[in-house]
């Protein structure tokens, strides 16, 4: 099994380089960074392990950048479990915290090998993508939402959806695209978190050939495909603040005009926009613009996160379950009782696509035909501190590393001045 081993703390690297050593069925690749990983990787890898806090690319965008192309496990240390929980949204299945014995990893690494054969045994009629494609609104907070959405779903008027990560806006903005009577036009979702920044513009309005250097033929952005029907724009705060305006300027007029182009075009589109962000402390901090806020945000549609709708856990877990074993060709499987006391009981901060990036998981390594908590792996991630503890500790470890200078720490920190003296406040350090 040929092995990446992408860490930048040499006394690290070299100590899984000599520990995976002893084990003759691993071929073992080990990088200083992820630049240099990207530049060797190919088809014959299996299987990416990669630290998180390294210098140039982090392990986030690390893993962003191979785009599911490979079974990936984060390593990680405390102070970083908010991007260990970003890992799960992108599909990674096991995340250790350091320190941790090669025997954990080692075990880790077997389970993704399962995983990996078992995927290229399965039926070729059942690899499509198992999906959450609808949803059941059995528990109060999200029937709220549902209605509001359904509501929504019959006017144009352009539709905010708000929820943490992993709650389902996107099958959120599906059903409301579905409901409408845009239903049968192109529904659009496009991530600006996922598009790099010079790229945008031209994403969403379209260019013409010529308009710069790669642009051999033209082509329409996400805007015209959309026409007559819905776009979602997911992950709305992060769109740069220059293209916030030009897509204000395209929601007032109804029309693109590509670049390289001097033509407007006339579009009927619905919008339909997401974030997982406070968008009023980003107004406050001049990283988004109001008036584009209240362009968007005509109507809103709060999606509570999974630990406030624990009456939909069991359904949706068996949902995901039997979409599963159809999916790979195994007999039908369940939960025993044991297993859905600790589904109920976990928190689910990845919330529905942690919820079923665990089933899949748990589908794949169960031995028998009833499902066992072991077979979660729940128990790691339940012992973890929350959310909340970790960043204050992080914030804390920074200030301190930068003698209390706030410029600084927020820099390192990845946020503003502003935020950062409100959390200070917050967690009175």
């Amino acid at each position: 099994m040929k092995i990446a081993i992408v860490e930048d703390d040499i006394n690290m690297r070299k100590s899984l380089e000599i520990a995976m050593g002893d084990y003759k069925e691993f071929d073992i690749f080990a990088f200083k960074s992820a630049k240099d990983a990207l530049a060797k990787l190919d088809d014959s890898f299996e299987l990416i392990i990669t630290d998180i806090n390294m210098p140039g690319m982090d392990g986030i965008e690390f893993v962003k950048t191979l785009n599911g192309k490979y079974e990936v496990i984060i390593m990680t240390g405390n102070a970083t479990l908010q991007k260990a929980i970003d890992s799960i949204q992108l599909g990674v299945k096991d995340f250790l915290l350091k320190p941790f014995e090669i025997e954990t990893l080692v075990e880790a690494i077997k389970r993704s090998h399962k995983i990996q054969e078992v995927v290229k045994k399965a039926p070729s009629t059942n690899k499509k993508q198992c999906a959450t494609s609808s949803f059941t609104a059995s528990s109060p907070a999200l029937e709220k939402a549902v209605n509001m959405a359904e509501k929504a779903a019959k006017t144009d008027a352009s539709i905010l959806l708000t929820g943490e990560s992993g709650v389902g806006k996107e099958v959120f903005a599906k059903f409301i695209h579905e409901t409408s009577p845009r239903k049968k036009k192109a529904f659009i979702a496009i991530n600006m978190a996922a598009i790099p920044e010079n790229l945008i513009e031209s994403e969403l309005f379209g260019f013409e050939k010529g308009a710069f250097t790669d642009a051999i033929q033209a082509k329409p952005g996400q805007f015209e495909l959309a026409n007559g029907g819905t776009l979602f724009l997911d992950e709305i705060g992060e769109m740069p603040y220059g293209v916030q305006a030009k897509l204000l300027r395209v929601l007032q007029e109804r029309e693109v005009q590509r670049l390289g182009s001097g033509k407007p075009i006339k579009i009927d589109v619905r919008i339909v926009s997401a974030t997982n962000a406070n968008l009023h402390q980003h107004i406050e901090d001049s990283q988004f613009r109001e008036d584009l806020y209240y362009r968007l945000n005509t109507i809103p549609v709060s999606i509570p996160p999974l630990r406030q709708r624990t009456e939909e856990i069991l359904d949706i877990a068996s949902k995901v379950l039997e979409d599963n074993c159809q999916k790979y060709g195994f007999e039908t499987k369940s939960f025993d009782e044991a297993a859905q006391r600790a589904l109920l009981a976990y928190k689910w901060p990845g919330n529905i696509r942690e919820l079923v990036s665990v089933v899949e998981r748990a589908t794949i390594l169960s031995e028998g035909s009833s499902i066992t908590p072991d077979e979660l792996f729940l128990d790691s991630r339940q012992k973890q501190k929350s959310i909340t503890d970790m960043e204050k500790e992080l914030i804390e470890e920074v200030l301190n590393s930068c003698e209390m200078n706030l410029d600084e720490s927020a820099k390192m920190l990845s946020m503003t001045k502003s935020t950062l003296e409100n959390k200070i406040e917050k967690y009175n350090l």
